[in-house]
C-alpha cells in the first residue's frame, strides 16, 4: 500500500521535541502541544525511542490514550533499545551531538538485528499505550550517525530489521516500513536492493528550501517512479529556516544564515511566512507524501496549519528561482 493511502493528511506531527530536544519541556506543555495538534485536525504522529530515551513516546502515549485508535496513524522507529539501567558515560550521538541531553538518563543501545527489532516494537507499544503501530522506520543507518561504520550497520539492518519489517508488513502486523534517516545515500542504497521491499522512507532535512539538490537529482525521481513516498522530516532545517539558531542539530553557519536572510527578504516583500514557504515547497514534489514539522509549544501547531493554507503568489517562487535560491529542476507549487 502506498504511503499516501496510509497517511490521513499531508501535515503530520514530528515528536522529537517531546523528547526534550534542545531544552527541557514541562510535561503539561508537551501534552498540550499534542492536544493542540489533535484539535487542529492532525492525525499522523511520528516518534522514535531515540527521542529522549523513550520520553517522547511516553508523552505521546499519555496524550493520545483517550483518542479513538482507528482515527490516527502512528509511526515509530527501530534500531535503538532503551534499557532500564542509567547511562554512565557521555553518549555518542554522531552529528546529533547532545540534542537530547535533557531527555531521560536511560542507556540506549544501537541494535538492528531481527530480535532487537521485535523487542523495540514491543517496547514502543508499551510506551505509546497502543496495540499497534502503523509504520515503522529503521532509524539512522547512515553516515551522520555511524561515520565510516555506516555500511556495516546498514548490512546488519538489511539482514535483520529490513527482513523482519518486510514480513510484519506482509502479515498485516504493520502497514508500511522504510528508513528514517538524515542522509539520501542510505535510502538510495535501500531502493537498489533486490529485496526486501520498503514502502517509502522518512527523510529528515534533505528536502527543504535550504537543502534539496542532492535528493532532487536522484532519489525523488526514483521514489516517484516506484509509486513509493517520502515523509519529509525537519522541513524547517532544525529551525534555521524560521529564524532559529540551529541547522542540522548544530549552530547554523554564516552561509546558511545568509541563505535564510535572502529567502526571507523575498518572502517579506510578498507578505509570505517562512513556514508557508518551507512546507509548501516540500509538498510540491510528487514523491512527498507528508511533512512532519516538530513542535514543542501549542502555538506552533496553529502556525503550521495556517502555513499550509496560506496562499503564495507564483511570483514569489519565480523570484526565488531567479535568485538561485531553489534548484532549477525543483517542482514548485502551482
Amino acid at each position: 500500500m502506498a504511503l499516501k493511502d496510509i497517511l490521513p493528511s499531508r501535515l503530520g506531527f514530528g515528536a522529537a521535541p517531546l523528547g526534550n530536544m534542545f531544552r527541557a519541556i514541562p510535561e503539561e506543555e508537551a501534552l498540550a502541544t499534542v492536544e493542540a495538534a489533535w484539535n487542529d485536525g492532525i492525525r499522523y504522529f511520528d516518534n522514535a525511542p531515540f527521542y529522549g530515551a523513550g520520553l517522547a513516546e511516553i508523552r505521546m502515549g499519555e496524550a493520545l490514550k483517550s483518542k479513538p485508535r482507528d482515527d490516527y496513524v502512528i509511526s515509530t522507529k527501530v534500531g535503538r533499545i532503551v534499557l532500564d539501567e542509567l547511562e554512565q558515560a557521555p553518549r555518542d550521538n554522531g552529528e546529533k551531538g547532545d540534542v537530547f541531553a535533557n531527555g531521560r538518563p536511560n542507556k540506549v543501545i544501537n541494535d538492528y538485528s531481527a530480535d532487537a527489532t521485535l523487542r523495540s516494537i514491543e517496547d514502543s507499544l508499551k510506551r505509546l499505550q497502543t496495540d499497534h503501530i502503523d509504520i515503522v522506520w529503521v532509524h539512522d543507518v547512515a553516515q551522520d550517525f555511524y561515520g565510516d561504520e555506516w555500511l556495516a550497520r546498514f548490512e546488519e539492518a538489511r539482514t535483520g530489521a529490513f527482513k523482519t519489517l518486510d514480513r510484519l508488513r506482509d502479515e498485516g502486523v504493520i502497514k508500511a516500513w522504510g528508513l528514517g534517516v538524515n542522509r539520501v545515500e542510505a535510502v538510495e542504497l535501500l531502493l537498489d536492493l533486490d529485496g526486501p521491499r520498503p514502502d517509502g522512507s522518512l527523510l529528515a532535512g534533505r528536502y527543504t528550501l535550504l537543502d534539496h539538490s542532492r535528493a532532487l537529482q536522484r532519489l525523488m525521481p526514483k521514489v516517484a517512479e516506484r509509486g513509493l513516498g517520502i515523509v519529509v522530516g525537519g522541513p524547517y532545517s532544525s529551525g534555521a529556516l524560521v529564524g532559529g539558531p540551529n541547522f542540522e542539530y548544530a549552530p547554523a553557519t554564516p552561509e546558511i544564515l545568509a541563505r535564510v536572510a535572502a529567502i526571507k527578504a523575498i518572502a517579506d516583500r510578498h507578505g509570505i511566512s517562512m513556514k508557508a514557504a518551507g512546507l509548501q515547497f516540500a509538498l510540491a514534489n510528487p514523491a512527498v507524501a507528508a511533512v512532519i514539522p516538530g513542535a514543542s509549544r501549542p502555538a506552533r501547531i496553529a502556525e503550521d496549519t495556517a502555513a499550509l493554507a496560506e496562499v503564495i503568489p507564483a511570483d514569489f517562487w519565480r523570484e526565488l528561482r531567479a535568485a538561485g535560491l531553489v534548484d532549477a529542476a525543483a517542482p514548485l507549487p502551482a
